[in-house]
Protein backbone atom coordinates (compact mmCIF):
# COMPACT_ATOMS: atom_id res chain seq x y z
CA UNK A 1 0.00 0.00 0.00
CA UNK A 2 0.94 2.98 -1.41
CA UNK A 3 1.36 6.08 1.07
CA UNK A 4 0.85 9.85 0.95
CA UNK A 5 3.64 11.91 0.51
CA UNK A 6 2.86 14.97 2.85
CA UNK A 7 3.38 17.87 1.49
CA UNK A 8 4.05 20.59 3.94
CA UNK A 9 2.87 24.10 2.87
CA UNK A 10 4.86 26.35 2.62
CA UNK A 11 3.98 30.65 3.41
CA UNK A 12 5.38 33.90 3.21
CA UNK A 13 5.69 36.17 5.72
CA UNK A 14 5.60 40.14 5.63
CA UNK A 15 6.89 42.20 8.61
CA UNK A 16 4.90 45.38 9.13
CA UNK A 17 4.71 48.33 11.63
CA UNK A 18 1.34 49.94 10.68
CA UNK A 19 -2.52 49.43 11.45
CA UNK A 20 -2.75 50.23 7.94
CA UNK A 21 -0.72 48.33 6.71
CA UNK A 22 -1.37 45.26 8.73
CA UNK A 23 -5.44 45.75 7.39
CA UNK A 24 -4.29 45.60 4.27
CA UNK A 25 -2.57 43.16 3.87
CA UNK A 26 -4.82 41.05 6.02
CA UNK A 27 -7.73 41.49 4.02
CA UNK A 28 -5.97 41.43 0.79
CA UNK A 29 -5.03 37.68 2.15
CA UNK A 30 -8.09 36.85 2.95
CA UNK A 31 -9.73 37.81 -0.41
CA UNK A 32 -7.38 36.30 -2.81
CA UNK A 33 -6.67 32.98 0.06
CA UNK A 34 -2.92 33.84 0.09
CA UNK A 35 -0.74 32.15 2.43
CA UNK A 36 0.64 35.01 4.23
CA UNK A 37 1.54 35.42 7.92
CA UNK A 38 1.60 38.51 9.28
CA UNK A 39 4.33 39.84 11.56
CA UNK A 40 3.16 43.44 13.99
CA UNK A 41 6.47 45.00 14.65
CA UNK A 42 6.38 47.86 17.75
CA UNK A 43 8.80 50.52 16.83
CA UNK A 44 8.78 52.35 19.74
CA UNK A 45 11.91 53.22 21.44
CA UNK A 46 13.60 51.15 18.94
CA UNK A 47 12.59 51.57 15.06
CA UNK A 48 14.23 49.96 12.54
CA UNK A 49 16.04 48.02 15.35
CA UNK A 50 12.87 46.11 16.34
CA UNK A 51 12.65 45.30 13.03
CA UNK A 52 15.97 43.91 12.76
CA UNK A 53 15.16 41.96 16.06
CA UNK A 54 12.27 40.74 15.29
CA UNK A 55 13.15 39.52 11.61
CA UNK A 56 16.54 37.86 13.20
CA UNK A 57 14.02 35.92 15.62
CA UNK A 58 11.75 34.54 13.44
CA UNK A 59 12.07 31.04 11.94
CA UNK A 60 12.89 30.56 8.06
CA UNK A 61 10.88 27.01 8.57
CA UNK A 62 8.39 26.41 5.54
CA UNK A 63 8.87 30.20 4.57
CA UNK A 64 9.11 30.84 0.89
CA UNK A 65 10.51 34.75 1.48
CA UNK A 66 10.23 37.52 4.09
CA UNK A 67 8.98 41.28 3.32
CA UNK A 68 10.12 43.99 5.80
CA UNK A 69 7.57 46.73 5.00
CA UNK A 70 8.86 49.51 6.54
CA UNK A 71 8.43 53.80 6.12
CA UNK A 72 11.36 56.06 4.75
CA UNK A 73 11.09 58.76 6.92
CA UNK A 74 12.09 57.88 10.11
CA UNK A 75 15.57 57.84 8.44
CA UNK A 76 15.15 60.65 5.86
CA UNK A 77 14.84 62.73 9.11
CA UNK A 78 17.29 60.94 11.94
CA UNK A 79 20.60 60.04 11.53
CA UNK A 80 20.26 57.76 14.35
CA UNK A 81 17.47 55.99 12.45
CA UNK A 82 19.39 55.29 9.12
CA UNK A 83 22.00 53.80 10.97
CA UNK A 84 19.42 51.41 12.38
CA UNK A 85 18.13 51.24 8.43
CA UNK A 86 21.37 50.38 7.48
CA UNK A 87 22.00 47.64 9.77
CA UNK A 88 18.20 45.95 8.99
CA UNK A 89 19.46 46.42 5.46
CA UNK A 90 22.76 44.70 5.11
CA UNK A 91 21.54 42.21 7.69
CA UNK A 92 18.56 41.03 4.52
CA UNK A 93 21.51 41.67 1.80
CA UNK A 94 23.67 39.10 4.23
CA UNK A 95 20.39 36.14 4.04
CA UNK A 96 20.34 37.28 0.19
CA UNK A 97 24.31 36.75 -0.62
CA UNK A 98 23.91 33.44 1.22
CA UNK A 99 21.25 31.87 -0.41
CA UNK A 100 18.81 31.86 3.02
CA UNK A 101 14.90 32.66 2.95
CA UNK A 102 14.90 35.61 0.58
CA UNK A 103 14.80 39.01 2.41
CA UNK A 104 13.24 41.20 0.66
CA UNK A 105 13.48 45.30 2.37
CA UNK A 106 10.31 46.98 0.75
CA UNK A 107 10.84 51.02 1.68
CA UNK A 108 8.04 52.95 1.71
CA UNK A 109 8.80 56.69 1.19
CA UNK A 110 7.82 58.68 3.16
CA UNK A 111 5.14 56.27 4.22
CA UNK A 112 2.06 53.83 3.30
CA UNK A 113 -0.69 56.54 3.69
CA UNK A 114 1.65 57.72 0.30
CA UNK A 115 1.33 54.71 -1.11
CA UNK A 116 -2.32 54.63 -0.51
CA UNK A 117 -3.10 57.43 -1.83
CA UNK A 118 -1.51 56.14 -5.34
CA UNK A 119 -4.25 54.11 -5.79
CA UNK A 120 -6.76 56.77 -6.21
CA UNK A 121 -6.29 58.16 -9.82
CA UNK A 122 -7.50 61.57 -8.50
CA UNK A 123 -3.82 61.97 -7.10
CA UNK A 124 -1.28 63.83 -8.48
CA UNK A 125 1.48 64.72 -5.44
CA UNK A 126 -0.97 66.58 -3.21
CA UNK A 127 -0.18 66.83 0.75
CA UNK A 128 -1.26 63.04 2.11
CA UNK A 129 -3.10 64.40 5.31
CA UNK A 130 -4.99 66.71 3.44
CA UNK A 131 -5.86 64.41 0.75
CA UNK A 132 -6.77 61.22 2.65
CA UNK A 133 -9.01 63.86 4.36
CA UNK A 134 -10.66 66.20 1.52
CA UNK A 135 -10.60 63.60 -1.23
CA UNK A 136 -10.66 60.55 0.55
CA UNK A 137 -13.82 61.30 2.88
CA UNK A 138 -11.92 60.69 5.92
CA UNK A 139 -12.29 62.52 9.34
CA UNK A 140 -9.04 62.10 10.13
CA UNK A 141 -5.60 60.66 9.01
CA UNK A 142 -5.89 58.02 12.50
CA UNK A 143 -9.65 57.12 11.36
CA UNK A 144 -7.94 56.43 7.46
CA UNK A 145 -5.37 54.02 9.81
CA UNK A 146 -8.10 52.61 11.73
CA UNK A 147 -10.32 51.36 8.44
CA UNK A 148 -9.89 47.48 8.67
CA UNK A 149 -11.29 47.55 4.92
CA UNK A 150 -8.84 49.63 3.70
CA UNK A 151 -8.20 47.47 0.99
CA UNK A 152 -11.69 47.29 -0.26
CA UNK A 153 -11.86 51.15 -0.25
CA UNK A 154 -8.40 51.39 -2.21
CA UNK A 155 -9.36 49.30 -4.64
CA UNK A 156 -13.19 49.81 -5.73
CA UNK A 157 -14.53 53.06 -7.47
CA UNK A 158 -12.16 52.82 -9.98
CA UNK A 159 -9.11 53.15 -7.13
CA UNK A 160 -6.69 50.09 -7.30
CA UNK A 161 -3.11 48.73 -6.24
CA UNK A 162 -2.84 48.91 -10.60
CA UNK A 163 -3.06 52.20 -10.85
CA UNK A 164 -0.46 52.92 -7.86
CA UNK A 165 1.82 50.58 -9.46
CA UNK A 166 1.42 51.86 -12.80
CA UNK A 167 2.61 55.29 -10.86
CA UNK A 168 5.60 53.81 -8.76
CA UNK A 169 8.83 54.66 -10.83
CA UNK A 170 12.11 52.94 -10.29
CA UNK A 171 14.33 55.33 -10.56
CA UNK A 172 13.22 56.90 -7.36
CA UNK A 173 13.60 53.96 -4.78
CA UNK A 174 16.18 53.79 -2.48
CA UNK A 175 16.25 50.17 -2.52
CA UNK A 176 15.90 47.16 -5.16
CA UNK A 177 15.30 43.49 -5.26
CA UNK A 178 16.32 42.08 -8.59
CA UNK A 179 14.75 38.66 -8.15
CA UNK A 180 13.91 35.45 -9.87
CA UNK A 181 11.10 32.83 -9.07
CA UNK A 182 10.69 29.04 -9.81
CA UNK A 183 6.93 28.37 -8.85
CA UNK A 184 7.51 24.57 -9.80
CA UNK A 185 10.26 23.77 -7.15
CA UNK A 186 8.67 26.91 -4.82
CA UNK A 187 12.55 28.81 -4.86
CA UNK A 188 13.05 32.91 -5.24
CA UNK A 189 16.02 34.05 -5.29
CA UNK A 190 16.99 37.64 -5.29
CA UNK A 191 20.07 40.27 -4.92
CA UNK A 192 19.65 43.69 -3.37
CA UNK A 193 20.80 47.20 -4.43
CA UNK A 194 20.55 50.83 -2.99
CA UNK A 195 21.09 54.00 -3.07
CA UNK A 196 21.34 56.51 -0.27
CA UNK A 197 20.92 59.46 -2.01
CA UNK A 198 17.61 58.59 -2.76
CA UNK A 199 16.23 58.12 0.74
CA UNK A 200 14.53 61.38 0.55
CA UNK A 201 12.53 61.09 -2.74
CA UNK A 202 9.07 59.52 -3.13
CA UNK A 203 8.96 56.27 -4.01
CA UNK A 204 8.49 52.54 -3.15
CA UNK A 205 9.39 49.25 -4.34
CA UNK A 206 6.55 48.15 -2.48
CA UNK A 207 5.95 46.48 -6.71
CA UNK A 208 8.31 43.73 -5.94
CA UNK A 209 5.69 42.56 -2.62
CA UNK A 210 2.78 42.61 -5.41
CA UNK A 211 4.63 40.60 -8.19
CA UNK A 212 5.92 37.76 -5.68
CA UNK A 213 3.06 36.94 -3.97
CA UNK A 214 0.93 37.08 -7.67
CA UNK A 215 3.75 34.34 -9.01
CA UNK A 216 2.33 31.96 -6.66
CA UNK A 217 -1.44 32.98 -6.97
CA UNK A 218 -3.62 29.96 -7.56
Amino acid sequence: MNRKTRVTKKNFKVFCEGDTEHHYIDEMRREKRLSISIKLVNMKGGGYSNFLEKVKTDSNVNCLAKFIIVDGDRAAAEDGEKKNLRELLEYCILQNKNARTPHFLIVDNPDFEYIACLHTPKYKGQNVAQYIVKELGYKSVNEFKADEMIYHFLNTNNNSYECMLSLLRKENCFVLNNYSVNKKRYEITTSTIYDWKKLDRRGSNINEFFEVISSFDT
